[in-house]
């Protein structure tokens, strides 16, 4: 029994820590400092984009952060609050009010967990890269419209969740435009795009530069642009003056109020939740296989023991004051980039956000909430694959419809159903392609001389491709225009057979027997052998009208 539990939850880090030595740990203390000054701005952005308090941000990224890397499947992978996210809380809190953004928190990592421990990790895979870029992509727009209040230093007391409600609430608004914050948010933007676009070019160049890459751009806008709010005395709203102090302690647990009738409506948005959270760790998860593929810690990560853990997380965080917590890929990369081999250097990275905040809370009150929308406008742009419009010409109708649909969807009405449509429109899309592949070509006497002179008596078809519940159709066009004496079905070249498709045969096994014809299958194996035993198709055919190939069913349909 302990064998098979160590089988099914097995963290990465028990693997990691076999031959671990002083080297590799300075290497992971290393990265996981680094990642923790990447993510103390970034924690803090995202809560408040999702109308949350900023330390709801750095709660996450230091109780979700340390377990993700804990007990997790990938041994690089950061944990953490993730822009991707901001929609759906924003939405959840608008809707249901914080107490239900808990327990569907709460929820999702039951759901994440649940998917992991039934070995689910591999069918993110299959949901279709359109769909995926589409809600990204909306995401992304959605995630730099609800920035540009604080961009701008509009006077908003409280803006809407839905799209046209935003656009309609700042235009209303524009007349309290604040010079100052929009001037600052301006030249942290830049500063923003300059780090990024130039430091890469100038390192290999230059000594100082090189030194200078390792600090990621957003503390320099964060330090930089709380310093010139100071300094110079601008009149622009922060931390402090809209959420209060940050606290210098961990919250004590907070068991919310809890009905079932509230459940029954958090089932979307807590689905919504665990499959936006899936696809964003997995996703992230196989980046940090490519990099980490050439060095010597390179091994593919656990897809399922990522979700168990991913669950842990969220099933815990929102007690303790946080919020959705998922992989990112930013803070995955700078881990990877600056030497972390380990599920110790997200601990690290935890335990740095804690330090942090113990020491430092009362001064992250001073930072500009336009230098915090300037980042996140950056986050957002980056995250978004943007070139995939310009390709879009490239791509079939079904594909391009797919991405502008999602995308439009997530954009103008909401995420869940953006998904929603997009998986349905992928499916059908499936169908119909995989359908129009599975094909029922007959059999003339031009190849098979045998049945010169009898081809209105036997009709003999190849079938090819997938039998299933999209190509019956092609069974049901046999049985339509049946012969006098026999039909012959090689199936030989079928490798799949469901459930539809079974009923088709046996449909028209029913109807040759009515009018007195011949039914003749040849060459069922594998799959659609065990289906037909399974479904009675067998027991409807005679011993005598089942043929190894389609020679040989020929000879049984003309008697020789």
């Amino acid at each position: 029994m302990k064998f098979s539990v160590l089988r099914l939850f097995r963290p990465r880090l028990f693997d990691a820590l076999q031959g671990y030595n002083r080297e590799r740990l300075v290497q992971d203390v290393g990265a996981g400092l680094t990642v923790g000054v990447v993510a103390l701005p970034l924690a803090m952005a995202f809560a408040i984009a999702s109308g949350l308090k900023p330390e709801a941000g750095l709660f996450t990224a230091i109780i979700a952060g340390f377990l993700i890397s804990a007990l997790g499947g990938s041994r690089v992978q950061i944990g953490g609050p993730a822009g991707a996210f901001i929609v759906i809380v924003y939405g959840i809190l608008e809707r249901y009010g914080l107490a239900n953004l808990i327990i569907a928190t709460a929820m999702s990592g039951v759901m994440l967990f649940a998917m992991g421990l039934l070995r689910l990790g591999s069918l993110i895979r299959f949901i279709p890269v359109a769909v995926v870029i589409g809600f990204t992509n909306g995401i992304a727009v959605l995630i730099m419209v609800s920035q540009i209040k604080d961009f701008l230093g509009l006077d908003v007391k409280a803006m809407p969740a839905d799209f046209f409600g935003v656009v309609s609430t700042l235009q209303t608004h524009m007349a309290s435009l604040n010079p100052q914050a929009f001037a600052l948010a301006g030249v942290s933007l830049l500063v923003l795009a300059a780090w990024q676009l130039l430091l890469p070019r100038l390192h290999t160049q230059q000594p100082v530069t090189q030194k200078m890459s390792v600090v990621p751009g957003s503390i320099v806008v964060l330090v930089g642009a709380t310093l010139a709010a100071h300094l110079l005395g601008l009149q622009v709203e922060t931390i402090a003056s809209r959420f209060g102090s940050i606290p210098n302690t961990l919250p004590a647990w907070v068991w919310p109020e809890f009905s079932w009738d509230t459940a029954q409506f958090l089932l979307m948005p807590a689905t919504t939740l665990a499959l936006l959270g899936s696809i964003e760790s997995l996703l992230c998860a196989r980046i940090a296989d490519q990099m980490m593929a050439d060095g010597p810690y390179g091994d593919r990560h656990d897809a399922n023991q990522e979700l168990m853990a991913q669950g842990i997380a969220n099933l815990v965080t929102p007690f303790f004051g946080g919020m959705p917590a998922t992989g990112t890929i930013a803070r995955t990369v700078t881990n990877v980039k600056n030497g972390g081999n380990s599920p110790v250097a997200g601990m690290v990275h935890a335990l740095t956000l804690l330090v942090v905040m113990l020491v430092a809370a009362p001064l992250a009150g001073h930072v500009p909430l336009a230098a915090l929308s300037a980042i996140l406008m950056f986050v957002a742009w980056n995250m978004g694959e943007w070139r995939e419009f310009i390709h879009l010409r490239q791509y079939r109708l079904p594909y391009r419809a797919t991405l502008l649909a999602v995308f439009l969807l997530t954009v103008v009405v909401d995420l869940t159903v953006a998904v929603e449509v997009g998986l349905i429109a992928a499916c059908l899309t499936f169908i119909y392609r995989i359908s129009n592949l599975t094909r029922a070509e007959s059999v003339h006497a031009t190849h098979y001389p045998v049945l010169s002179g009898f081809e209105f008596e036997v009709q003999a078809h190849r079938l090819y491709g997938a039998l299933f519940f999209g190509a019956v159709k092609l069974i049901e066009a046999i049985e339509e225009h049946l012969p006098s004496r026999a039909v012959v079905l090689d199936l030989k070249n079928l490798i799949y057979i469901d459930s539809s498709g079974a009923d088709a045969l046996l449909s028209l096994a029913r109807a040759c027997r009515k009018k007195q014809v011949r039914l003749i299958v040849c060459g069922l194996e594998h799959q659609p052998l065990d289906m037909a035993k399974r479904s009675g198709l067998i027991e409807a055919l005679n011993e005598t009208d089942l043929a190894q190939d389609l020679i040989h069913g020929l000879g049984l349909a003309l008697g020789r």
